[in-house]
């Protein structure tokens, strides 16, 4: 205070730039982790508590962390998804790409080569050699120095522009790490739109080779895929990986959907039954591989019993059944000394990368929500451990994405970068116009009466259709537009699906392959819909749908004449979805 205690005029610009000041300072000071660490290893916690404006962690490579959470709570941030800077340079150049004339690409084109994704010489990080001797703060700064070089490594390998979006976050890799040693079967789930995207095979080594571990690979929303073409992928990976036990699985079969054989052109909307019921037929596939597994070690007859009667049960009433959420508030990821079948326990550890469907999966296995789900990446953050008999435990660690070559637009097709979080969403648009008729199947009239067709055309014709417009110019909103097609597409709506290697020259014989009646009944589809696969796109309105706040309604209000045009036939598609969907 001034002499004689006088104040002195302060203006509310200069009010706001001390705040400011005050917002950056605390943002330059990383939360110091439990524990008492010496300085060596508080460099390397700050190594992975970068900025948001992508400044260079501790091994070089600049940085961009997603879902951060506003507030001052101990390690609020500490499991955010890290993920590379993309450059404005690249950014620029994919806008202009998506603004060239499309180029449709032919459908064995769709089929996609086991080394693409994950080459050999590109694996995952591991736990870092440990032993009883080791201090916490010592396992701390190993576990840290281990990963700066693995990222030191992998930046020296291949070129930024080479590599996928992948997890840089050490705090995530220890959760993997957990629960990859403290479970007795490794459960690894894919989306069947993009299975070999989604498993990499250095992760198949580990758990068989190295932790001598049995895994299974499931292939989830099965729904949503022609029953031929799940099959030619569960021999696919048969063939691929001759250890690995393959599974096929929806969480929402025939049974928990409403109208479940509505076979119209177009869009398909599946709206989900009110009663949450166990995908038995799916459960019981996965008892049937644990049993072969545990060989009589483990009692699994309550798991039995649990299935026989879902088997059985006729359910009539409609009413939502929603259990406890289970959330562990603080993760334990240290060293687990794994035990086989520890006090008569089968440990279950469900795996993967974002919005595969672990989550939904788990409820699915249990016949009531038990996990939050919600199609947002990163939305599960810490490793969660349900019971699903008194000798049966679930560990559903977080989705993390793992190093790769997959094309970045495929990414964000596949849910693992959110598209709330995109600078540019119009290489997607692109990469799905390519692969799908989109003009055809959304009924689009060219914005500016043109027969060629762009990514940015195809963006401006749906905004036109939607009513996305600019609050002050009123001019279509290309980006909205964007957003809301790749929304679409995450959840089935609009349905592209990868195939295997020769998928095409022998779709004949998976169309009439003795075992097609098998993925069906895991479907639980209606008889009436026998051989229509080929011309149908499904998808499911699931609990996913939590988080479809993140498109303003209030932005959409206009939007419900200009919506009205029709999707297939003679009727709208769209006058079938509830209000939130259209938004």
């Amino acid at each position: 205070m001034p002499q004689g205690g006088r104040k002195v005029p302060f203006s509310g610009k200069a009010k706001k730039q001390q705040i400011q000041a005050k917002k950056g300072r605390k943002r330059s000071e990383p939360e110091r982790p439990a524990g008492a660490f010496g300085e060596r290893s508080m460099r390397h916690v700050r190594s992975v508590h970068e900025s948001e404006d992508g400044e260079s962690d501790g091994s070089g490579i600049k940085v961009h962390k997603i879902n951060q959470q506003p507030g001052k709570g101990k390690n609020l941030n500490r499991y955010a998804i890290h993920f590379q800077q993309e450059t404005k340079e690249g950014i620029e150049a994919q806008k202009e790409l998506a603004r060239k004339q499309l180029v449709h690409i032919p459908e064995n084109e769709l089929e996609v080569e086991r080394s693409l994704p994950f080459p050999a010489e590109l694996d995952f990080p591991k736990r870092p050699p440990w032993d009883s001797s080791m201090s916490a703060a010592d396992l701390e700064t190993n576990e840290h120095e281990y990963f700066d070089g693995y990222l030191k490594n992998v930046q020296k390998k291949f070129p930024a522009s080479e590599l996928s979006y992948f997890e840089m976050n050490i705090e995530t890799w220890r959760q993997l790490w957990r629960v990859l040693e403290m479970s007795d079967i490794v459960l690894f789930i894919v989306d069947i739109r993009f299975p070999i995207y989604l498993f990499p095979p250095s992760l198949y080594e580990f758990v068989i080779k190295t932790l001598k571990k049995d895994m299974i690979l499931v292939l989830n929303k099965i729904d949503l895929a022609p029953a031929p073409l799940v099959l030619a992928w569960k021999h696919y990976f048969k063939n691929a990986y001759p250890e690995l036990q393959v599974l096929t699985f929806t969480a929402y079969p025939g049974y928990n959907l409403r109208d479940p054989s509505d076979k119209e052109g177009g869009l398909q909307v599946r709206r989900r039954r009110g009663k949450m019921r166990m995908a038995a037929e799916g459960a019981e596939q996965l008892l049937n591989a644990c049993e072969n597994i545990v060989s009589g070690q483990v009692d699994l007859s309550s798991w039995h019993k649990k299935v026989a009667e879902e088997l059985n049960t006729v359910y009539e009433d409609d009413n939502l059944i929603v259990g406890k959420t289970l959330e562990t508030t603080e993760a334990d990821t240290s060293y687990h000394d794994h035990k086989k079948f520890s006090d008569g326990i089968l440990t279950i550890g469900c795996v993967g990368q974002p919005n595969v469907g672990k989550s939904s999966l788990m409820n699915a296995i249990m016949g009531k929500k038990v996990v939050s789900v919600s199609r947002t990446p990163g939305h599960t953050k810490y490793f969660q451990t349900i019971f699903l008999t008194p000798t049966v435990k679930l560990c559903d660690c977080p989705g993390l994405v793992f190093p790769s070559k997959v094309p970045k637009p495929l990414q964000v097709l596949m849910g693992s970068f959110p598209i709330a979080q995109l600078r540019e969403p119009f290489s997607s648009i692109q990469f799905l116009a390519e692969r799908l008729d989109l003009v055809k199947l959304l009924k689009l009239h060219h914005a500016d009466n043109e027969d060629t067709w762009s990514a940015f055309d195809i963006c401006d014709a749906w905004a036109k259709q939607r009513g996305f417009f600019t609050a002050k110019a009123a001019r279509l909103d290309s980006y909205r537009s964007a957003n809301h097609l790749l929304r679409m597409a995450l959840d089935g709506k609009i349905c592209l699906c990868l195939y295997p290697p020769n998928y095409t020259a022998e779709k004949e014989m998976w169309l009439s392959h003795s075992e097609l009646d098998g993925i069906k009944k895991v479907q639980a589809k209606s008889t009436d819909e026998a051989g229509t696969y080929e011309e149908e796109n499904y998808s499911t309105d699931d609990d996913e749908s939590a988080s479809r706040g993140q498109d303003s309604q209030s932005q959409d209000a206009g939007s419900e004449s200009s919506g009205s045009e029709e999707i297939s036939g003679s009727k709208n598609k769209f006058a079938n979805l509830p209000e939130d969907e259209c938004t």
